[in-house]
C-alpha cells in the first residue's frame, strides 16, 4: 500500500513537471513564430501567436500543430497599384493543421480562416473623393462613408450645381460586396438625384459606385465575405496551403 503511494505521488509529480515542462515550450514557439511572422510579413509590430491543443510536445514530435491562431494589428496590405497601401486594423486567422519543418523555418496550414476590419476612411481613400463633373455645371464627390444598416454602407455624397453647393449632402445607400477574392466593391441600391437635376446612370455611378483591391495578405489568405459595421467593413477570409512562415 505505501508503494502504491509512493507510486500515485511520483506518478503526480512527473504528471506537474510534465505540464509546466509543456507550457514552457509552446510559449517559446508562440514567441519564435510571433519573431518570424514579423520578419517574413516586414510587420511594425510583432503579431499575437497562440497555439492551441494540449499537450503541445506531442504535437512538436507528430510534425504537425492542430490549431494555431494569429493577430495583426495595422497590417498594411497591398492594393494592386504598386507602392499604395490600404492599413487593416484588426486581422486575425485561425490556422488549423499546420505542417512545420523539424527546423521551425516553414511553417504551413492546411486551412484557414479569420477576420479583419477596414475603416471607412481608409476605404474612402478610393473613392471619387475629388470634385467630378457629371453633367453640365453639375460636379459631385463623395465626402463620407458610415454604417447604412443591415449590412449596407451609407455614401455621402456633396453636390454643386450651376456654380451653388447644395446646403446638404446626398445619402446613398449601397451594397457592399467581394469580387473574385481580392476585391471590395461598393455599388449603390439606388441613385439620387442632386438639386432636383436627373442625370444618366452611368454619369452618377462613376461618383457613387467604386472598388477597392486587397492582396497581398499574410499567407496568401483571401478575401470571402464583406459586411458593413459601425466602424467599417468587416471581412470574413479564408485559404488552404497557407504559408505562415518560411
Amino acid at each position: 500500500m505505501r508503494a502504491l503511494r509512493i507510486l500515485l505521488i511520483v506518478v503526480v509529480i512527473l504528471g506537474g513537471i510534465f505540464v509546466i515542462v509543456d507550457r514552457v515550450a509552446v510559449n517559446l514557439a508562440e514567441s519564435e513564430a510571433a519573431d518570424r511572422l514579423k520578419a517574413t510579413e516586414n510587420l511594425a509590430s510583432t503579431p499575437d501567436v497562440s497555439i492551441k491543443g494540449f499537450p503541445f510536445l506531442t504535437q512538436v514530435v507528430g510534425g504537425t500543430l492542430d490549431e494555431v491562431q494569429v493577430g495583426i494589428e495595422g497590417y498594411e496590405a497591398g492594393t494592386g497599384d504598386g507602392a499604395e497601401k490600404i492599413r487593416i486594423g484588426d486581422l486575425r486567422a485561425d490556422m488549423r493543421g499546420v505542417d512545420f519543418s523539424s527546423d521551425f523555418s516553414s511553417a504551413v496550414a492546411d486551412s484557414a480562416t479569420g477576420t479583419a476590419t477596414v475603416a471607412y476612411d481608409e476605404l474612402l481613400k478610393t473613392a471619387k473623393a475629388e470634385p467630378t463633373q457629371v453633367a453640365p455645371g453639375v460636379t459631385a464627390e463623395v465626402v463620407g462613408l458610415s454604417d447604412g444598416g443591415n449590412g449596407k454602407i451609407k455614401v455621402a455624397v456633396e453636390a454643386t450645381v450651376l456654380g451653388n453647393k447644395l446646403p446638404e449632402p446626398v445619402s446613398v445607400l449601397s451594397s457592399v460586396t467581394v469580387v473574385d477574392g481580392d476585391t471590395v466593391r461598393v455599388q449603390a441600391d439606388a441613385l439620387p438625384a442632386f438639386g432636383g437635376v436627373e442625370l444618366a446612370e452611368s454619369r452618377v455611378r462613376r461618383i457613387t459606385d467604386f472598388q477597392q483591391k486587397i492582396d497581398g495578405l499574410p499567407g496568401g489568405i483571401r478575401l470571402d465575405k464583406v459586411e458593413a459595421a459601425e466602424n467599417g467593413v468587416d471581412i470574413k477570409v479564408k485559404g488552404s496551403d497557407v504559408r505562415l512562415v518560411g
